[in-house]
């Protein structure tokens, strides 16, 4: 079995393919920029859509959350330039759709399971839990096609 597997490894090794490079100069503009989106879309979200749904709940949040929102920025920064390293990492080339759908996988797997665990320990209603879902989902997907948009790899012959 071993020796089947090494030559099925010699033999597809073989086959004369692209080298791709990270194109590092994209990977950092991608990151920014899925910051930025992220950013302003998570002010349009929760300062504006959402902002009569957290008054009303005024009594649950930490009465000094905002001088500790530059920890949020930085774990916002960190995300971003995890999320477009992972989508580096299975680029296939394929455009804006591409990036609709990684937003979407990673905005699944990071939102389902974050917003309803907070549901269970905050005393949040379930409509705002959905509509963080939805609203979280929709911005997942428009920072992924940034991503997309774009990241680009270098290839080496």
């Amino acid at each position: 079995m071993f020796v089947l597997l090494i030559k099925i490894t010699y033999f597809a090794s073989s086959f004369k393919q692209k080298e791709v490079i990270m194109n590092i100069k994209r990977f950092i503009i991608a990151s920014l920029a899925v910051f930025i989106s992220f950013e302003i879309l998570d002010f349009i979200i929760h300062s504006v859509i959402l902002m009569n749904a957290y008054e009303s709940l005024e009594h649950i949040w930490r009465p000094d959350m905002m001088d500790k929102m530059w920890i949020m920025y930085l774990t916002a920064l960190f995300f971003s330039f995890m999320f477009v390293y992972i989508f580096t990492k299975g680029y296939e080339g394929k455009g804006w759709i591409e990036g609709a759908r990684f937003g979407l996988i990673i905005g699944l797997l990071m939102l389902v399971v974050g917003i309803f665990n907070q549901y269970v320990v905050f005393p949040i209603p379930l409509s705002l839990t959905i509509q963080w879902l939805i609203y979280g989902l929709i911005e997942y997907i428009i920072i992924g096609i940034v991503a997309a948009l774009i990241y680009k790899p270098k290839q080496v012959t």
